[in-house]
């Protein structure tokens, strides 16, 4: 039978090196989220930079739809827990907020000023302030260290309230890493500072899944190996832990282009996130 080693963990992760035409990106999402930002604002549909915290980057934006919310999405963005921000990604809001839903954006402190288990508890603060202000089902989705974050949130050592908690009807994990340990192996990993103690605290798939957690693992066709494997591993391990596990891989889609589907309300992304 063949063997599988990687040999080199730097490229195992890279994505834009990977990625032909990578150099659209972050314009390809910067633009579209300004402009979204600015049409909901005109409308009075926009609450943006919301403090949930004291530190500089403790912010979230929150869009509204036109009536009165089903309930609530937070979309946690990904970079690593490096870089990027709220604002490149509100366009993707599009799909929930079309379909009756609020959406919250929340920026959080980033590596290495912060550790990834701070960035955890911040995302943690940040769901509990914005979930005080919208009422009904709470939903969470993220992409690629945004997954690891919103997946983080439905295991037993989650940060959030327990009222809050029970709230959360589905998570996503887009593209989400969900095994820290690899990650120690990166150049990367001077930055992130992981360490096996953190690794087995802060992995996912290391974790078990809070009672009635229902988790998605959805990524790209078009994906690294590893990211298509970190995808699959999270959804078999916690099926044996009693949580309710779907894994998709979604044909002709990457890294990057692989969070599209949330700005339309019809793609099967947007409908799984706010299904029932």
């Amino acid at each position: 039978m063949p063997r599988h080693r990687i040999a080199d963990w730097n490229n195992a992760y890279a994505n834009g090196a990977n990625i032909a035409g990578s150099d659209r990106w972050p314009a390809a999402w910067a633009e579209p989220a300004q402009a979204f930002r600015d049409a909901l604002a005109a409308e009075g549909r926009a609450r943006l930079d919301i403090a949930y915290g004291e530190r500089p980057r403790n912010r979230f934006d929150l869009f509204l739809p036109e009536a009165a919310p089903q309930g609530l999405i937070v979309f946690i963005h990904g970079g690593y827990w490096l870089e990027s921000d709220k604002s490149d990604w509100s366009h993707l809001a599009k799909g929930a907020v079309s379909s009756g839903f609020a959406v919250a954006m929340p920026s959080y402190t980033q590596c290495p000023d912060i550790r990834i288990a701070g960035i955890v508890r911040e995302v943690g603060a940040a769901i509990e302030k914005v979930a005080a202000m919208v009422d009904g089902p709470l939903m969470l989705t993220g992409h690629s260290a945004g997954g690891h974050l919103a997946s983080r949130m439905v295991t037993t050592s989650t940060p959030l309230a327990a009222d809050v908690a029970r709230r959360i009807r589905h998570v996503v994990s887009i593209s989400g890493l969900h095994d820290l340990r690899p990650l120690m192996r990166t150049g990367m990993n001077g930055a992130l500072a992981i360490d096996e103690a953190e690794a087995q605290a802060e992995s996912p798939a290391l974790l078990r899944p809070l009672d009635g957690t229902r988790i998605t693992c959805w990524a790209g066709g078009g994906e690294r190996s590893e990211f298509l494997r970190q995808n699959a591993l999270l959804a078999n391990i916690w099926t044996g832990l009693g949580a309710a596990t779907s894994c998709v891989v979604e044909p002709d889609r990457h890294h990057y282009d692989i969070v599209d589907g949330l700005a339309d309300p019809a793609h099967a992304l947007t409908r799984t996130l706010i299904s029932e």
